[in-house]
């Protein structure tokens, strides 16, 4: 096995965390500095500046904002939302800037959270963080007591607020729900420039229209997170099997006996136009009590002569994600379009879906670095309204994580428009999308996305953003006063 085959594999299932209107601003901005809001903070219409905030991770989409705000304060931004209405600019607030096609991108202005990253005194059970933090500083500083988000993205380099704004998915949500799911209280400048804050009894409406529910309602500030006791260590075992129906006959069986702590899985491009499929479990432990390992591989049928295990500190395992992102770096694989579908396949008929799309898939569709994600989870943990997952007692992530082999327009495109087709396919069959996919979606799109859940949003937006400001890259609220 290569050692970049091996990084592949070792790195887990971290890439699925994780992570083009050719507008152009051909002439600088000059903006006289008597015309402008007062702050404590930036606001900046320097052409660097904003270059910088004109491309997101998936780098498919491309649109320089008018100005970038680097904020102090929260009341920097709410000064900014009520100046930005009186001249009818969008406004969207960007963290680590890891959106795939151009949601935190705007013409107008930019609000850059990445400063407005302070971690406060860790508690018993919950910690209060400024939205502009990443995870990795958030689990640094618990770690510290013993202490752990329930929930952690695969990809620690993501900032608090972006994924509470998405739902936020990671290896423990198939027992534990999304991160939007473990949020006491979140502090919130909405589009029409109130510092509120919102809990379950204060501001109910607020709080579950800003948690998953794409930035339309506000710009997260702060945030109460739910901590619980950290595990010493994780065992994790990579087990890899002949075809998607073994995999997925295990998988089913690990879910219903609670045998992993986490349990994830993938299908990965073998190099040779064939498949290889991946079961990824890690059982957590403390101290000298390891694992029973013959109850947790019991009755599986891997090849267990190709099993990978580790034994690592819970640290080590939460950032095992750097060695692929340093490896994708090495490679020139980072910085390239990365136009990936994230989807929810109903768990009734996701097997036969999987085999469907599959059979029109492949290598060079995903690229020798991607990958699909493929793995069941419990939905009795999801409560945030706004995460939208087939109603039923089990789904499964079907997840295309394109990382193409180079930089051309026409197959980026090729595959955007893929996306659209898949993600068509998928709705009919009563999936649903996680929203951080490649491809555009329209207002009507959006409603039949939410469907039952349209109203909570629909209403909250006019509540707390009259003007129709925030975050105008989802397209949810086109054309709208």
């Amino acid at each position: 096995m290569s050692p970049d085959r091996r990084t592949l594999l070792r790195a887990g299932l971290g890439v699925t965390a994780a992570f083009a209107s050719g507008a152009h601003m051909n002439t600088p901005i000059h903006a006289n500095p008597n015309d402008g809001p007062r702050l404590k903070g930036e606001l900046s219409h320097d052409g660097t500046v904003r270059a910088a905030a004109a491309d997101d991770f998936g780098r498919i989409v491309h649109k320089p904002p008018r100005a970038v705000l680097r904020p102090a304060e929260s009341e920097d931004i709410a000064t900014l939302m009520r100046w930005a209405a009186e001249r009818g600019l969008k406004v969207a607030a960007r963290g680590q800037g890891h959106s795939t096609y151009g949601r935190a991108l705007t013409d107008g202005v930019v609000v850059d959270m990445r400063e407005f990253n302070r971690i406060g005194d860790v508690k018993a059970d919950r910690i209060v963080v400024e939205a502009g933090a990443t995870w990795q500083s958030v689990l640094d500083a618990t770690l510290a007591r013993g202490l752990t988000p329930p929930v952690l993205t695969n990809y620690l380099g993501l900032s608090v607020g972006g994924t509470i704004a998405i739902g936020g998915i990671g290896g423990m949500s198939s027992r534990h729900g999304m991160q939007a799911d473990h949020v006491f209280e979140l502090s919130a400048v909405t589009g029409d420039g109130r510092e509120l804050t919102c809990s379950a009894t204060e501001n109910s409406d607020l709080f579950d229209a800003i948690r998953a529910g794409l930035g339309q309602c506000g710009i997260i500030t702060r945030a109460s997170l739910r901590l619980v006791r950290a595990p010493e260590r994780v065992r994790r075992y990579q087990l890899f099997y002949r075809d998607l129906a073994s995999l997925t006959t295990d998988q089913r069986r690990a879910l219903a006996a609670k045998r992993f702590d986490q349990l994830q899985g993938a299908i990965l491009p073998d190099g040779s136009g064939g498949w290889r499929y991946q079961l990824e479990g890690a059982i957590f432990y403390n101290g000298d009590t390891a694992p029973d390992e013959s109850t947790a591989l019991a009755d599986l049928a891997d090849d267990r002569g190709k099993a990978v295990i580790a034994d690592l500190s819970y640290r080590e395992d939460a950032l095992a994600f750097a060695k692929f992102e340093n490896l994708l770096r090495s490679k020139g694989q980072w910085s390239i379009p990365q136009p990936w579908l994230f989807t929810f396949l109903r768990g009734s008929n996701a097997e036969q879906m999987a085999r469907e799309i599959m059979g029109g898939l492949s290598n060079a569709d995903v690229g020798p670095f991607g990958r699909i994600t493929w793995y069941p989870m419990q939905t009795e943990a999801f409560r945030a309204p706004l995460v939208r997952l087939p109603d039923e007692s089990v789904v499964f992530p079907f997840n295309v994580i394109r990382i193409p082999s180079d930089t051309d327009a026409a197959s980026t495109a090729r595959m955007v428009a893929a996306n659209r087709a898949l993600y068509d396919r998928v709705r009919k069959a009563g999936g649903m999308l996680y929203p951080v996919s490649a491809f555009a979606m329209s207002p009507d799109d959006w409603r039949e996305h939410f469907g039952p859940r349209w109203p909570l949003l629909r209403d909250a937006r006019r509540r707390y953003d009259p003007h129709n400001l925030l975050t105008p890259g989802y397209n949810l609220f086109q054309g709208q006063a």
